[in-house]
């Protein structure tokens, strides 16, 4: 579930490469983090939602605690919108030795730490302290705060720097907030509309597209809605907005996706959409 599932290897040893072992995984999309900052926040946080639960697993693995000491972008792909493990070269389960504190320095280019000493000669929890920093510098930090939804960034900005400081409590809260984004923090932060619609049952509108940013469509725009009411403020706060259509379609999380369009000029019947038009005085 976490990592590119394998689908089968070849172990081949000859002469000029000894030892060979190639494997044919799943195939995902490369994590390029200037792409991901142009999706929707409701992508970057199912992706956050799935690294929280692969720093989950890497803790309390059948083999014991897992470290991976390359835990940047590029080990990683995107499958179905989920975060997976594509590169495990690197994954060990030797939690390091010492003889007193100051042997558990753990240094980042941003801060250091020092982890207790066991009576068993083994640095507490290192491995895990690793994954949860590195998660937070590479992925966190710049995936969850930007253009989060307003009545949320207080709670994300929680999150966020309880991981900068080694703290995993609060990624329970992350896991908790999947349901809380389509419906009680999103109807907190929907104003009541004061522009009328006329409502357009089974209506589609094929052209008069604008783009937006984030939008699901790259020549249109096409975003997440809550319901009726978020559709129309969104409508209102885009002035060459003029119209939009309700798909049947949602996202992960249940919203709805909305086309907004500049004009409505050529109505065309569809029986899976619902049209509504600004009326204008």
């Amino acid at each position: 579930f976490f990592s590119s599932q394998l689908y089968g290897y070849c172990y081949q040893d000859s002469n000029d490469i000894p030892d060979t072992l190639t494997t044919i995984t799943e195939l995902g999309s490369p994590l390029e983090m200037i792409q991901l900052l142009q999706t929707s926040w409701e992508d970057r946080f199912r992706i956050c939602l799935s690294l929280v639960r692969l720093l989950h697993y890497l803790a309390h693995s059948p083999l014991g605690s897992v470290t991976l000491l390359d835990f940047r972008p590029r080990q990683f792909v995107i499958v179905d919108g989920e975060l997976k493990v594509t590169d495990l070269d690197d994954a060990s389960v030797e939690e390091s030795s010492c003889t007193s504190n100051s042997d558990c320095f753990m240094e980042f280019p941003a801060r250091n730490f020092t982890l207790p000493c066991s009576v068993e000669g083994r640095c507490q929890n290192m491995n895990e302290k690793r994954n949860l920093y590195n998660a937070y510098r590479f992925f966190f930090t710049y995936l969850l705060p930007h253009s989060a939804p307003s009545s949320l960034r207080p709670l994300l900005d929680k999150i966020v720097n309880a991981t900068g400081n080694h703290n995993k409590r609060d990624h329970a809260k992350c896991l908790n907030l999947s349901p809380s984004v389509n419906s009680e923090f999103t109807q907190k932060c929907v104003k009541s509309a004061n522009t009328k619609y006329r409502r357009v049952p089974e209506a589609f509108i094929p052209d008069e597209n604008y783009r937006c940013w984030p939008s699901y469509h790259h020549k249109g725009c096409l975003l997440s809605v809550f319901d009726v009411n978020e559709a129309i403020e969104i409508c209102d706060s885009y002035s060459q907005c003029k119209a939009f259509v309700l798909t049947n379609q949602t996202t992960w999380t249940g919203r709805q996706l909305v086309f907004f369009k500049m004009a409505s000029n050529h109505i065309m019947p569809d029986p899976d959409k619902i049209t509504y038009v600004k009326v204008t005085d």
